[in-house]
């Protein structure tokens, strides 16, 4: 039984190495000096070979699909790094550009304004449950800055310096239900005060003393008339958002909402002047803003 297991198993080998043979025979003899058993052994290798070439290109072509997407994503990778690289120098130069956008209001703003004035940046806020800022402090603080001197933005009047505590200045906003603005519709040169109304849900001022006869209308702009020599005049400050007219010797009810956005406030000009009495609140405004300072 042993000697039949090697006998076959010679047998195998032998056949396993006679089959190439016989198929490279064949396949090596020109067309014309082909015998029967020649062209038998190409009929059944024909197919032997076809599937042989077809399961090699198939290899071949999974490899080289293979390196190809390894390449691919070698590629991905350092585009999706230079892309990133260029997205953040995109957006480091557009907030260069909103920068220096900035800087250019506030330098127009400067030589627009006769006098003194002194730059300062935004450095602190103070916020209200609804998110809404009602008190900035500015890094410029020196002695030549007092309360009361007015501080302006390029969109228009912020408010007032309300005390100085060493470098920083405090400043008390146009929205602060103690501060007050003699002001005229830019539109009709209708006079009234603008008065913050201290609403922690919005930034919202009020209109007072404006005549049941002068023309006011919503959308009209409101700025400051000079009066007191402490804002200059033509200066910003408001826009009507509501009239309700009244009769005749009362005063109309008109709302507006400051035409700064004090979320946004980043740079500020604060208008050195002399005298720190504050010509532009009331006395009840000068007692309440003066209370507020001794008290923080």
């Amino acid at each position: 039984m042993s000697a039949f297991k090697r006998y076959r198993d010679v047998g195998i080998v032998v056949i396993l190495l006679a089959v190439p043979f016989f198929f490279l025979r064949a396949n090596m003899k020109a067309p014309t000096n082909l015998n029967a058993l020649d062209r038998v052994i190409l009929r059944i290798s024909a197919p032997i070979e076809f599937a042989a070439s077809s399961l090699a290109r198939g290899v071949s072509n999974i490899w080289e699909s293979y390196v190809y997407l390894v390449d691919v994503k070698a590629d991905n990778e350092r585009l999706a790094y230079d892309n990133a690289r260029l997205r953040e120098q995109v957006h480091h130069l557009e907030q260069k550009d909103v920068e220096n956008h900035e800087l250019r209001r506030l330098l127009q703003l400067r030589e627009s304004i006769p006098g003194d004035l002194v730059s300062a940046q935004v450095v602190g806020k103070d916020f209200t449950e609804f998110f809404r800022v009602t008190r900035v402090v500015l890094d410029r603080g020196s002695r030549n800055i007092r309360p009361y001197m007015p501080v302006v933005a390029p969109d228009g009047v912020v408010g007032v310096v309300l005390r100085v505590n060493g470098d920083a200045v405090d400043v008390q906003l146009a929205v602060d239900a103690a501060f007050s603005v003699d002001v005229e519709d830019q539109r009709t040169r209708a006079r009234g005060f603008v008065r913050g109304t201290g609403d922690p849900s919005r930034y919202a001022c009020k209109v007072e003393n404006v005549d049941s006869r002068d023309e006011v209308e919503i959308g009209d702009l409101l700025v400051t008339t000079g009066k007191g020599k402490r804002f200059p005049k033509g200066l910003p400050v408001a826009r009507v958002t509501k009239v309700v007219k009244r009769e005749p010797g009362r005063d109309q009810e008109i709302e507006a909402v400051p035409t700064v956005n004090f979320s946004r406030l980043d740079s500020v000009l604060i208008l050195v002047a002399p005298g720190s009495e504050d010509a532009e609140l009331d006395p009840k405004d000068k007692k309440a803003g003066s209370a507020k300072a001794g008290g923080k």
